[in-house]
């Protein structure tokens, strides 16, 4: 694969060189990321479980690269890290009901969220609380544990997200219409938890999680909707028509990986092809013709979200930021339009591959030695603006850039993924 130079040192040189100079907590544990859009300033030294958690599996991914010679950077000082933050979750964030606390004071104090003070707000921070501990369980020597951890978040929210009960902070869901991010959500930390473990669980939970996700109302041929509706009535409304490429670019990589990993899941995609057409559609309807780039959020049919109206908070989030340039779809775009030209000779996504790249590189890195302006406008200006979590996110580019140097590095033993 061209490139695989420039993101691995990409990578290394700058994206890793900022948050590994400003992120650690080396005195408590996990990883500092409050920071403004910029990064030059931290504005609080709160730590959302979401955030750690990413960064435990990230670090323990990293350490298993540095130690097969594919990164340059100490193996055991960054197991000892992802080892840090997950203690650092176990030990604070974990509420003993199979759910974790929403956000923590730096020293790990359960901080209060929302209208109603309860810690826990959703089921997305209690699964990359546990695929920060499926990442352990892999890399750590101590599967038992880690991945004991692990199953136990995955199984409450398999549980939650069935009995349509999940909390799913900072996205409500209007209770009218079920996720995709859930069983998507799901049925990744769950194959991942499986290939650390090979529990017979997370494969269940796993499959369960590939069928719900796509043929839960969700997928249409190669048109897959965010917000399915439960009854009739629904289909004319924004929330019913809005799509999120970036998400369905996540989507097409993640089932690719699932039917690797957990045995049964490949047997549920409608076909093998699917996933690559659907990430070309997804490329298709999501691109920004007058500027460039993916846009946040997009028409069922192309352009601005449009449609009934719900008075629902979502939607005010869709409608003021749908044609923002984010850092996370347009590192998920590097790394599936790769995956999958690879994987399915498709010289188009190739192509894709090499426009998402030259849009991405002049339009979001902020320079040698540093990471990315994550949040800008449409015409690529940097915007100070919360659009999720109040942070900085340390997940997306690293794990896309890391994830297409071991796609190179595995080109040869026909690009699989072996955990």
């Amino acid at each position: 694969m061209r490139d695989v130079r420039f993101y691995r040192e990409h990578l290394e040189n700058d994206v890793l060189a900022w948050w590994l100079a400003h992120g650690p907590d080396r005195e408590r544990g996990g990883v500092r990321t409050c920071f403004e859009n910029s990064g030059d300033t931290l504005v609080s030294t709160d730590k959302y479980t979401w955030s750690q958690g990413r960064w435990a599996w990230l670090l323990a991914r990293l350490s298993r690269a540095a130690r097969r010679g594919l990164i340059s950077l100490d193996a055991g000082d960054l197991l000892a890290q992802a080892v840090a933050t997950g203690e650092f979750v176990a030990a604070h964030a974990l509420l003993g009901d199979g759910t974790t606390a929403y956000v923590t004071a730096g020293d790990g104090t359960v901080r209060p969220y929302g209208p109603d003070g309860d810690p826990h707000a959703s089921v997305f921070a209690d699964l990359f609380a546990a695929l920060g501990f499926a990442g352990l369980a892999g890399a750590d020597g101590a599967a038992e544990r880690w991945g004991g951890l692990a199953e136990a978040l995955v199984a409450s929210a398999h549980e939650r997200i069935a009995a349509g009960t999940a909390r799913t902070e900072p996205y409500p869901v209007d209770p009218r219409f079920r996720g995709l991010s859930e069983p998507m959500m799901l049925m990744h930390v769950a194959a991942e938890l499986h290939a650390a473990t090979g529990s017979e669980r997370s494969r269940e939970i796993a499959l369960t999680a590939a069928r719900t996700a796509l043929t839960g109302g969700f997928a249409d041929g190669t048109d897959v909707r965010d917000l399915a509706p439960r009854r009739a009535g629904l289909e004319s409304t924004l929330l019913a028509r809005h799509r999120t490429p970036g998400h369905l670019l996540e989507f097409a990589w993640f089932l690719t990986w699932a039917g690797d990993q957990v045995p049964g899941v490949a047997d549920v995609v409608p076909d093998p092809g699917w996933p690559a057409r659907t990430a070309l559609a997804a490329l298709d309807l999501g691109w920004d013709r007058r500027d460039g780039g993916l846009l946040r959020y997009v028409d069922a049919e192309g352009g601005e979200p449009r449609g009934d109206l719900l008075d629902d908070p979502y939607e005010d989030l869709v409608v003021r930021t749908w044609d923002t340039k984010l850092w996370w779809p347009h590192a998920e775009a590097l790394y599936a339009t790769a995956l999958l030209a690879e994987r399915h000779h498709d010289d188009r996504l190739g192509e894709w591959h090499e426009r998402v790249r030259d849009y991405t590189f002049r339009t979001f890195p902020e320079g040698p030695g540093r990471e990315w302006t994550q949040i800008r406008a449409r015409d690529g200006t940097p915007l100070d603006e919360v659009v999720a979590l109040p942070v900085k996110d340390p997940f997306h580019i690293a794990r896309a850039l890391l994830l297409l140097a071991e796609l190179g590095e595995n080109t040869n033993s026909d690009a699989r993924h072996h955990l």
